[in-house]
């Protein structure tokens, strides 16, 4: 990871405040931008309710990976092995790098899930990611965010 880049995890993970919630809880002010990374609306929240900032549904875990979770809830170290696993490929990379980006800009970021397990989740794995945990997965900083951006532009016809 360069350097610039290790920076904005830093700030996004130190000087920043990143927190996890469920989507049913009440909506505050503290809980300052609120990015919803579940791939299906959850039931029986309104929009108004949800009071969302941003919906980064292709940062959720694939359905056959949350299944398979969901049948195996003591396999949390597989689960976040095979998610970290699916957020280093190409199609997670957008909107993992605007996740990244509200990370950096914002003072207080909370990720929501709908998950009923508050501890082992998706935004567990994210909030982790983003405040630099200690092996980063191999793609899937802001870097590499960037680098694949920069591969697809130069792969497009002119």
């Amino acid at each position: 990871m360069a350097n610039a880049d290790k920076r904005v995890v830093k700030k996004a993970g130190v000087d920043r405040r990143i927190s996890v919630k469920r989507i049913y809880e009440k909506a505050l002010r503290a809980d300052g931008t609120r990015v919803l990374v579940d791939r299906l609306w959850p039931r029986g929240v309104n929009k108004d309710r949800a009071a969302l900032h941003a919906w980064l549904r292709d940062l959720a875990p694939s359905d056959t990976l949350r299944q398979w979770f969901h049948a195996h809830p003591e396999a949390w170290m597989a689960f976040r092995k095979r998610y970290l696993k699916e957020l280093a490929r190409p199609e997670s990379a957008d909107e993992l790098g605007e996740l990244y980006r509200l990370a950096g800009k914002q003072k207080k970021l909370t990720l929501l899930f709908a998950s009923k397990n508050e501890r082992y989740n998706n935004a567990v794995v994210l909030k982790d990611l983003l405040e630099g945990m200690r092996k980063p997965p191999t793609g899937t900083g802001p870097g590499a965010v960037r680098a694949g951006r920069e591969r697809r532009a130069e792969r497009m016809p002119s």
